[in-house]
């Protein structure tokens, strides 16, 4: 069955969810729109904020997960995350990571790598 494009997301995102609920991360937002950009995920550890970019892929294609996260997307995730705290007025200064959780499914075995302080 080919799944659409959302579907696709989603599945990725559901997986995402799961490995940081494992984890015992605490998530404090998911799918975080503005003009600027999307967070997928925004997690609290600590006194500081993880910013995390889930890559899902079901296939090496198109090269791997985490090969995506382009400069520009770096750039619009950390408007983005910046425009959060305002948000809720949090301090600028908060301590802020940005991660990438990258998910490849082959074969139907998922296999997760997570990079910390990725850009």
């Amino acid at each position: 069955m080919k799944l659409n494009r959302t579907a696709i997301g989603r599945k990725g995102e559901e997986l995402a969810r799961r490995f940081f609920k494992a984890r015992k991360d605490n998530i404090v937002a998911r799918n975080f729109r503005t003009r600027y950009g999307e967070i997928d995920l925004i997690l609290r550890r600590d006194r500081a904020f993880r910013f995390v970019e889930v890559k899902y892929r079901r296939s090496r294609d198109y090269g791997s997960p985490q090969s995506s996260v382009v400069r520009y997307k770096q750039q619009r995730i950390r408007k983005t995350a910046i425009y959060w705290l305002q948000l809720r007025h949090l301090p600028l200064d908060s301590e802020m990571h940005f991660d990438v959780l990258a998910i490849d499914e082959e074969g139907g075995k998922v296999k997760y790598e997570y990079i910390e302080d990725a850009f």
